[in-house]
């Protein structure tokens, strides 16, 4: 029988889906866990890895559907600590990348409960990885942005009109909903014809990529029922993938038809 309570909360971040991409760390942080507090994104075969008196709670967030508000997320990190211990708030992704975090340390810290991260590989640069697109190329792309496709406002980030001047290559995270400001903005800036990809539920069995140029990739999104979770990419590495050479051989022939 526990004698004393010894409160910690450790941020966990799960990968971009592919339950094989989590960290050891991560995993040795669940064998140990007394409660796991886990996201809408988190693939369930891992939560085998925490004891199995350990209490799972799901607190994930998914558009339309019921979720829990982040206040309520933060409240029981700190609850649960104190009552049980050792508490792992399992997130998507990396825990620093457009996961609250941050925001979640802070609060959890200010009630004395010691905090840990283990940081997780990001959706950003996994998914477009695993589909053979590299985020930067040696003679295409000298950087790559990740930018929101959602800010707390509910609107598409103004960092995106920047980031479609640069020549580097742009990831959006959680921008489904928001594809048709995203294209508007490119061909604001004259780049109608640069490859795109949205690669929904990637490194899982249910993933789904829809490739395509700025000025078509709304209707083949819609023609193919694009939907959340999702990763666009941006820029001329897309082309770089050979699992999409055909989408991208099949446009340069249609282009050589008509110049002829």
């Amino acid at each position: 029988m526990r004698t004393s309570i010894n409160p910690k909360v450790t941020l966990v971040g799960a990968g971009p889906g592919d339950p094989e991409l989590m960290t050891l760390k991560g995993i040795l942080e669940l064998n140990t866990a007394d409660v796991v507090l886990y996201d809408a994104l988190i693939d369930p075969v891992l939560l085998k890895h925490a004891p199995a008196t350990a209490l799972k709670i799901f607190v994930g967030k998914r558009v339309g559907k019921h979720s829990t508000p982040q206040e309520d997320t933060n409240q029981l990190c700190v609850e649960l600590a104190r009552k049980h211990g050792h508490v792992v708030r399992l997130k998507g992704g990396d825990p620093f990348v457009f996961g609250r975090g941050g925001e979640e340390i802070e609060y959890i810290e200010a009630f004395g409960i010691p905090t840990a991260v283990v940081p997780g590989i990001t959706s950003a640069i996994a998914v477009p990885a695993n589909a053979g697109i590299p985020v930067t190329r040696r003679g295409i792309s000298e950087s790559f942005w990740v930018v929101t496709g959602t800010t707390t406002a509910g609107e598409l980030s103004r960092d995106l009109a920047l980031a479609a001047q640069s020549t580097a290559t742009v990831v959006i995270l959680m921008g489904t909903k928001q594809l048709g400001e995203i294209v508007e903005t490119y061909q604001k800036v004259g780049k109608s014809h640069l490859p795109v990809a949205i690669i929904q539920s990637g490194t899982t069995r249910e993933e789904k990529i829809t490739a395509g140029f700025i000025h078509d990739i709304e209707q083949k999104a819609l023609e193919n029922q694009v939907e959340a979770p999702a990763v666009i990419i941006v820029g001329e590495v897309v082309r770089e993938s050979m699992r999409l050479a055909e989408v991208y051989r099949e446009a340069v022939s249609v282009i050589s038809l008509r110049s002829q």
